[in-house]
């Protein structure tokens, strides 16, 4: 008897989109193109699978016909936020479905909440949580004291819900607190105590989170933030922004406008000191304190780190800023064949 070719793997490659958008969507245009044809390349069979809630049970039925879907979908977007899409995905995952990233590893791991569960790890920082307004008005002014904070909410992206707060003054009067948003074109204002928590307030609404984190500002952000994308446990590339949401002004003038991140591949000798620690320690401490096992972890994701302040013996140190695992794009080309090799890996351990 003749033995029976397997069917190709598949994967749906889901991002957000009209219908408009998923009618005519086509992967050789997609920003996602370089992916399509690498899985092509390797045998497997990838098609696009716009999403939006107004289909949600059309693309449910799409992901139950593939093996696997990697979701590129942010937090809040279009005023909308995910919680029909996760709900969606946990359902397809129970189906026997590879999700990536799987709703409740990004509740684990993609939330500021990781800031917290973290500070003891070597890349750890002075963080807080903070469960109520009434907790924010009693705290903030002590911590603010030590120096300036960083106030984030609990889910976001693109610096929406990232407050940095300082005390105008050296006399630390609560009257006079700087205070500045983090998306691009945010200008400082100077408001009282009573202002910020204010502006704070939606943030602690249940629909929001119910919390913030609040967290140490570091003066290094000078220096560039480094994001380290991963692909499971493995580092498949770097993106180095030398100019960051919230950098300082200096000399009277506005802060400068955001630069763009820059990416370079996993073998960058300025980056190696950085992929050691994460692969040989640091990833396997995050997993134990998130509860995600190495096999959970998602395809696709990255860290974003700042410098701290060398040591002592001027060994450098890094300060995580997040963690992004929701939608996790742009990324490095260098991370394309890893990712590919790492589904086919996954799905035939699944098989």
């Amino acid at each position: 008897m003749a033995t029976k070719t397997p069917a190709p793997r598949s994967l749906a490659l889901l991002y957000p989109g009209d219908r408009a958008m998923r009618e005519r969507a086509d992967p050789a245009e997609s920003r996602f193109a370089a992916l399509f044809e690498a899985c092509r390349a390797a045998g497997i069979r990838a098609e696009p699978a716009v999403y939006h809630d107004d289909f949600a049970d059309e693309v449910r039925a799409q992901l139950l016909r593939v093996d696997a879907v990697q979701v590129w979908c942010n937090p809040i977007e279009g005023g909308r936020r995910r919680d029909r899409l996760d709900a969606m995905l946990r359902e397809v995952a129970e189906a026997g479905v590879l999700v990536s990233a799987h709703p409740d590893t990004i509740l684990r791991m993609g939330t500021k909440d990781v800031l917290v569960a973290t500070r003891e790890l070597p890349f750890g920082s002075d963080v807080q949580r903070v469960d109520s307004l009434q907790q924010l008005r009693d705290e903030l002014p002590q911590r603010l004291q030590r120096g300036a904070r960083v106030l984030k909410q609990h889910r976001g992206h693109s610096g929406i819900g990232i407050w940095r707060v300082e005390f105008a003054d050296t006399g630390h009067d609560v009257s006079r607190i700087k205070l500045r948003h983090a998306p691009r074109g945010s200008e400082e204002a100077v408001v009282n105590l009573d202002s910020v928590l204010a502006t704070m307030a939606p943030y602690f609404e249940p629909a929001a989170g119910g919390h913030m984190v609040d967290q140490a500002w570091q003066p290094r952000l000078t220096h560039g933030m480094v994001r380290a994308y991963l692909v499971g446990d493995r580092v498949g590339g770097f993106g180095h922004q030398a100019v960051n949401a919230l950098y300082p002004a200096s000399n009277g003038e506005p802060p400068p406008a955001a630069g763009p991140r820059l990416y370079h591949p996993a073998d960058d000798a300025r980056f190696q000191d950085l992929k050691a620690r994460l692969e040989s320690g640091w990833i396997d401490q995050l997993c134990a304190c998130v509860g995600v096992s190495s096999q959970r972890l998602p395809l696709l994701w990255d860290m974003d780190f700042m410098h701290g302040n060398p040591q002592a013996d001027g060994t450098p140190s890094y300060v995580m800023c997040e963690i992004n695992v929701s939608s996790v794009s742009p990324f490095p080309p260098s991370a394309i064949a890893p990712l590919v090799a790492a589904l086919r890996r996954r799905l035939a351990h699944r098989a």
